[in-house]
């Protein structure tokens, strides 16, 4: 019995060794992976709310960009990592369910890879176009496809995105026949907007408002079945001659499916105390985004959701990669 002994002490130790190590989380840096470039508003939510994660979370949140075949490479990372909460991904909530449709061969999978820490916020898309355009309404915008088809182009920010697809609903419901140029992340394609060498954009609220406030983006409408708080001055498309239409985008945390649930519930309850900082509430509400801040079950049944929506939109339009 006596030999036994420095046997159970070490298992015991083995066992501990893993409660020890969430206890102590997190004793090094964060990675928050953004698939898409930088400028977008994947990346200008990551950077706002990781300089403020410091004191909450006690570690450095570092943003990393891995932008490429339209935020599969970046999400893949994260689906790919240890799950031990110190590799995350912040990603638009219906990019991440439409890859799970649109692409027929994904290197992860959606449903069981990754899971939902939170849903950050959500904001309605601006259909804006660059102001050499001649046109300041949809029903101008589609007056002019009509009469130049498949001459008129829009940007995204890669193929499967949120605003693509918003788009593309767009072209169904209303007969436009624009020509889609994907982009590696919104922030490059607004900028080839801005500059005119693409002319139509759907663009996320947080990025797109203040280019449209300063006159270097003309914004025609918000994708919301209702007119935003942040912007009353702009009608929405459905007020706009496109009836029904309704689109908004979202953005969500995800980690590695497996993960502690105690480090799990640790990283929702520094995020969502970020979230309610009043000058981060403020500042996302004044670029036309409400805070939602849910649980990682309600974050990741909002994933299922979204997918399930997304993949009936996919077929019917015939969209797949």
């Amino acid at each position: 019995m006596k030999r036994a002994l420095p046997v159970i002490a070490v298992l015991a130790a083995f066992a501990a060794a893993p409660a020890q190590s969430q206890q102590g989380y997190p004793a090094k840096p964060i990675r928050l992976i953004v698939p898409l470039s930088p400028g977008g508003p994947s990346d200008i939510l990551a950077r706002t709310i990781a300089a403020r994660l410091v004191e909450p979370i006690g570690a450095n949140v570092i943003v990393e960009n891995r932008p490429g075949a339209g935020a599969t490479i970046g999400t893949d990372a994260v689906a790919k990592s240890a799950p031990d909460g110190y590799t995350i991904l912040l990603i638009g909530l219906s990019t991440y369910t439409i890859n799970a449709s649109l692409y027929s061969k994904l290197p992860y999978d959606p449903h069981k890879d990754l899971s939902g820490v939170t849903v950050l916020a959500e904001a309605p898309y601006i259909l804006a176009v660059h102001p050499s355009l001649p046109v300041k309404s949809v029903k101008e915008l589609i007056a002019l496809d009509k009469r130049r088809p498949r001459e008129l182009n829009f940007a995204s920010g890669g193929s499967g995105t949120g605003p693509h697809l918003g788009m593309e609903i767009l072209k169904d419901m209303s007969g436009l026949t624009m020509v889609h140029i994907p982009y590696k992340g919104a922030g490059p394609g607004m900028r080839d907007l801005i500059a005119g060498q693409v002319q139509v954009m759907m663009v996320n609220m947080i990025a797109g408002l203040p280019y449209a406030r300063d006159g270097r983006l003309r914004a025609l409408a918000v994708s919301r079945a209702k007119r935003s708080a942040a912007a009353p001055e702009l009608p929405s498309i459905a007020e706009s001659g496109v009836p029904g239409y309704d689109v908004v985008g979202q953005h969500l945390i995800m980690t590695r499916a497996g993960t502690p649930p105690e480090i799990v519930a640790r990283l929702n309850a520094a995020l969502v105390k970020v979230l309610h900082i009043p000058e981060v509430t403020q500042r996302l509400a004044h670029e036309g985004a409400e805070v939602i801040g849910n649980t990682p079950a309600q974050a990741q049944a909002m994933v299922e959701t979204d997918i399930a929506k997304w993949a009936k939109v996919i077929r019917r339009l015939g969209l797949r990669n």
